[in-house]
């Protein structure tokens, strides 16, 4: 994987205490950032703080629902009181419903929609008060080859992606003069138990989490004139159907 040289940056990655999240918190504090990171569960939080510190990264954590703005401001504000500011968002959070249209209750759609996109408007909007104060900074959407691939069972999860694929492309022509890079990453199938997929199970096409973290080590890297607006990320050799 590429290094990067991120000595004295300050990044916050969300839903980042396993999974996609939690490697991409861990390349980040390897190439020299200080990291921050959240999950719903202190438990979870603890336990990766614990873990990264013992591989002598630097790292924070704090508990954090990305439903709830209260909870994004006060997670911001957390980043900043330990790190001094915020130079990285990655905005990770999110949950998986697949279900038939008829059988997706109101609660589960306003669950998914939350998560995945207005918690994603939630971070990015708290977030910018404090790239501000640093000059600029780079936000980093996790998104999937299901925000442009419509299938059946994934009526919620789909509009939610398709709808974050909007909102990045829409923050990146806001943002771009206020020095602020805007990217998302669209990953195919990924080896790890996101919406209940078992571990177990044959993962040996799957992307795995490395792969989409060093896509984003990638954007980071590139020089200032350059951004990576959209990457779709993709198995190399899916099952044959």
């Amino acid at each position: 994987m590429k290094t990067i040289d991120l000595e004295g940056k300050v990044a916050v990655v969300t839903g980042s205490t396993r999974g996609i999240g939690r490697v991409i918190a861990e390349q980040l504090g390897k190439n020299g950032a200080t990291v921050v990171v959240s999950a719903r569960k202190e438990t979870d939080v603890a336990a990766a703080v614990n873990e990264m510190r013992g591989r002598k990264l630097r790292v924070h954590g704090s508990v954090c629902d990305v439903r709830h703005y209260d909870q994004v401001e006060a997670l911001m504000q957390f980043a900043v009181t330990e790190g001094g500011g915020i130079d990285i968002l990655v905005n990770n959070a999110g949950v998986g419903l697949f279900r038939h249209t008829a059988e997706i209750s109101p609660k589960e759609w306003s669950q998914v929609i939350d998560t995945n996109l207005t918690g994603v408007f939630f971070c990015s909007r708290a977030t910018l008060p404090h790239f501000a104060k640093r000059g600029g900074g780079t936000i980093i959407n996790i998104s999937s080859l299901a925000g442009k691939n419509a299938f059946r069972g994934g009526a919620a999860y789909n509009a939610s992606k398709f709808g974050l694929e909007g909102l990045s492309e829409a923050m990146m022509l806001d943002l771009r003069y206020d020095n602020v890079k805007v990217a998302y990453v669209m990953p195919g199938s990924v080896a790890t138990e996101f919406a209940g997929r078992s571990s177990t199970e044959e993962n040996a096409w799957r992307l795995t989490s490395e792969d989409v973290a060093e896509v984003v080590m990638d954007i980071l890297a590139q020089e200032r004139r350059a951004l990576a607006s959209r990457v779709e990320l993709r198995p190399f050799q899916p099952p044959r159907k």
